[in-house]
């Protein structure tokens, strides 16, 4: 998942969009996911599942103790941490995100949403 997370965010850093201009990748890889998972799971499952992401991540990586969950889902504090620091912790967080995910929803389910989530931006693997 972490090799699938460095290309998410990739994606994002080499495309940012007007809407989000000033918002860390990692805050725009979640809110792709948050659209289809609410979705698949609600909102309060998709909020679960970031949460215990966020838990987990900042057992890897304390820098994360900066980085807030808002009530709608979506992050804010990315953009505090150092280059360096932001993109290991981000890669940590979405990596975490995505390992959960596809433990409860399997690994083809979680590429599915992925690849849809991203326009098919992905190619198959």
């Amino acid at each position: 998942m972490r090799h699938l997370a460095q290309k998410l965010l990739a994606l994002e850093a080499a495309n940012p969009s007007s809407e989000s201009a000033g918002e860390h990748e990692a805050a725009r890889v979640c809110d792709k996911l948050r659209i289809l998972l609410t979705r698949l799971a609600g909102a309060d499952g998709f909020s679960t599942l970031l949460r215990r992401a966020m838990v987990l991540a900042r057992k890897d990586d304390p820098s994360l103790e900066s980085v807030a969950i808002r009530p709608d889902g979506s992050l804010e504090g990315f953009e505090k941490l150092s280059e360096n620091d932001g993109n290991e912790a981000a890669l940590t967080f979405i990596a975490h995100l995505l390992g959960l995910l596809s433990t409860f929803i399997g690994e083809p389910l979680t590429r599915r949403v992925v690849r849809e989530a991203w326009d098919d931006q992905l190619p198959d693997e």
